[in-house]
């Protein structure tokens, strides 16, 4: 439906809603219970985490007996001539098994990470589709999929860093200051402890700093791909009025912007790799003094300096590796939030606790006295009271912005009434599940928009999972079937986006063809021939009477002359019921139907010879291959 003057205002648009209030552990604990599903695995895979990381750290310590084991000194002369055949095969069994247990834990978590990014994505798509249309009428499709897009990619490398850098190093770090506590002179687990405080502080001090640098990023990358997406989608309207330079000059204006945020952000980023080095470097200097200082007073070996050199080594490249992790995570965890503040989106409209299936049988509706409002301070219908008995047919019309297309909407429920109530077959709307109130309600929309897929995928969209011949049938009671056929690839022939290589018309056919193999007990028709000429208008209203034979039908129309065989007619004007009858009693009472009447005929040049023209007389005016854009 395309909203008229009385659709909700859009306010400022945004691209998701504002996370600021979310904090970095919460964010966490949100995480956590995707990952506690497979408790099991993780907890084994930490068990290869720290099997791999005890053989990493007694890889020096073997490597020290096998330099003190051959070392030439007074009391061991002949120390060459003996193999260390021992110390040799411990050496290779723990090079072994720390690729074997990474291996392993990698193996043991793929499935918990892949999973708990599934169903994040999962639950956050099913969480869209549930929000009201007020939200989707807001939001910006090109930033809410870029927020999407990098939350879900977070969460992959949230657990990827924690899990397999982090934690791990942390396990090397106590076991190797457990080592030189007990082995050697306490200077050394000084040095040590003190380089890592030095070390950790500094990296989370200066990466909170640039932490806004990344936000600042998020967003303006964002907005750039707002713009470009929405001028795409837009192509048309950007050709018609030549305005390509402007929106590249519009593109490039984010793209600027987005360039000095980056600017700032490495610079940041160079200052916090340099006091890393600096601090790494200190340390590592200061360690070997002590330690060649050990081997001149004879209280260490060669093999110690070598163990110690070897473990400032290890330390050295993960605690690199870590500010870099560390950034990554800070960097995930502000991907994550506008994913996670999507599901903190509360649905507007929502089933009751006890909600039960709409029991739809001859499918009357009444609206009793409903009001309406999208804003407070803006109402659109007012005391809006009237009934469609089951079986027969009703429209309703209107000048542009009286709340027409608003009847439907909450018909479908996308809004809740401020007042009265809305019922089907007796049964307020609002205590049926919205599930079973939408499938029993079909729709033919003014503004048709079909996916960017075949023709038979937009006509079984009405009904997932039909037959061809079903899909087919449908095709030919909407009178589109000859046309498709004539098709190079028939059904299989690709719509473009949003329908696009269809003339208005073809859509409108495929609209009526989805509606039809749904097979609704209540019929919407809003505006649903406004695409076609009047040739093709009036043999396609003589089928949509027939198809809305037997069922309860609600017509929303600007052209009177598609309605004029109603059983009831509403007028509304800015949301008021004024008039109400057949078209005959209204054009008697000489009130605003009659004079939208007049009008209307006042403009009418020529009118076909009959309105009975056979369906055979749809025929498509645009060549039938290849298909262009139109």
């Amino acid at each position: 439906m395309r909203p008229s003057s009385a659709s909700p205002a859009v306010s400022s648009p945004a691209t998701a809603p504002a996370a600021a209030g979310r904090s970095d552990w919460s964010t966490i604990k949100t995480l956590l219970p995707y990952l506690w599903v497979y408790k099991w695995r993780v907890l084994a895979a930490l068990g290869c985490l720290i099997g791999a990381k005890v053989a990493n750290v007694g890889i020096p310590v073997v490597m020290k007996q096998l330099i003190d084991a051959l070392s030439i000194s007074p009391s061991h002369p002949k120390a060459l001539m003996v193999l260390p055949l021992g110390v040799l095969l411990a050496y290779g069994a723990l090079r072994l098994s720390t690729t074997v247990f990474t291996e392993l834990r990698e193996f043991l978590f793929a499935r918990v990470t892949q999973r708990a990014v599934r169903t994040i994505a999962l639950q956050v798509f099913r969480h869209l589709h549930n929000l009201s249309l007020r939200f989707h009428l807001n939001r910006q499709t090109g930033g809410m999929t870029r927020d999407i897009e990098r939350g879900t990619r977070g969460v992959s490398s949230l657990i990827s860093y924690t899990l397999f850098n982090i934690l791990p190093t942390l396990v090397e770090i106590t076991l190797v200051l457990s080592y030189l506590i007990v082995k050697y002179d306490r200077w050394f687990s000084i040095i040590t402890a003190v380089a890592l405080v030095s070390y950790i502080t500094f990296t989370v001090l200066v990466t909170n700093w640039r932490t806004h640098f990344r936000r600042t990023m998020n967003e303006l990358e964002s907005k750039a791909s707002t713009k470009a997406i929405d001028s795409l989608i837009n192509y048309e309207t950007v050709k018609y009025f030549g305005n390509e330079r402007y929106e590249a000059s519009r593109y490039d204006e984010g793209l600027q912007t987005f360039e000095n945020a980056a600017v700032k952000s490495q610079t940041s980023l160079s200052v916090l790799n340099t006091g890393q080095s600096l601090i790494i470097a200190t340390a590592v200097t200061l360690i070997l003094w002590r330690a060649t200082a050990g081997v001149i007073d004879g209280s260490m070996s060669l093999g110690d300096l070598v163990l110690v050199n070897a473990f400032m080594i290890q330390l050295y490249i993960p605690l690199n590796f870590l500010g870099v992790i560390y950034r990554e995570i800070k960097q995930s965890l502000a991907d994550m939030e506008r994913l996670f503040a999507l599901l903190d989106q509360n649905r507007e409209v929502a089933d009751s606790a006890g909600a039960t299936s709409l029991a739809a049988g001859g499918a009357r509706v009444e609206f009793r006295h409903v009001q309406f409002s999208y804003e407070a301070k803006r109402q659109i219908l007012f005391d809006v009271d009237f009934s469609i008995a089951a079986g027969t047919t009703t429209a309703v019309v209107g000048h542009s912005g009286s709340g027409k297309s608003t009847m439907s909407r909450l018909l479908f429920r996308f809004y809740d009434v401020n007042a009265g109530a809305i019922t089907i077959d007796g049964q307020d709307i609002r205590n049926v599940t919205q599930e079973s109130l939408r499938a029993a309600i079909g729709i033919v929309p003014q503004d048709t928009v079909l996916f960017n897929d075949t023709i038979e995928y937009n006509i079984a969209y009405g009904k997932p999972g039909a037959s061809k011949a079903d899909i087919v049938a449908a095709a030919r009671a909407a009178s589109i079937h000859d046309f498709i056929d004539s098709l190079p690839d028939g059904y299989a022939t690709m719509v473009g986006e949003r329908g696009l290589k269809l003339s208005g018309g073809e859509k409108q056919r495929v609209a009526i063809a989805r509606t039809l193999l749904k097979d609704p007990a209540l019929l919407i028709f809003d505006e649903a021939t406004s695409a076609l000429d009047s040739r093709a208008e009036q043999a396609i209203q003589a089928q949509l009477k027939e198809i809305a034979k037997n069922r309860t039908t609600l017509v929303i129309a600007h052209r009177l002359s598609t309605v004029a065989d109603a059983e009831q007619i509403l007028v509304l004007d800015h949301g008021r019921i004024v008039e109400r009858g057949t078209h005959q009693a209204l054009l008697a009472e000489d009130g605003l139907y009659a004079q939208m009447w007049q009008r209307q005929q006042a403009r009418v040049d020529e009118l076909p010879a009959s309105p009975a023209e056979p369906i055979a007389a749809i025929a498509p005016t645009e060549p039938a291959a290849p298909l262009q854009y139109v």
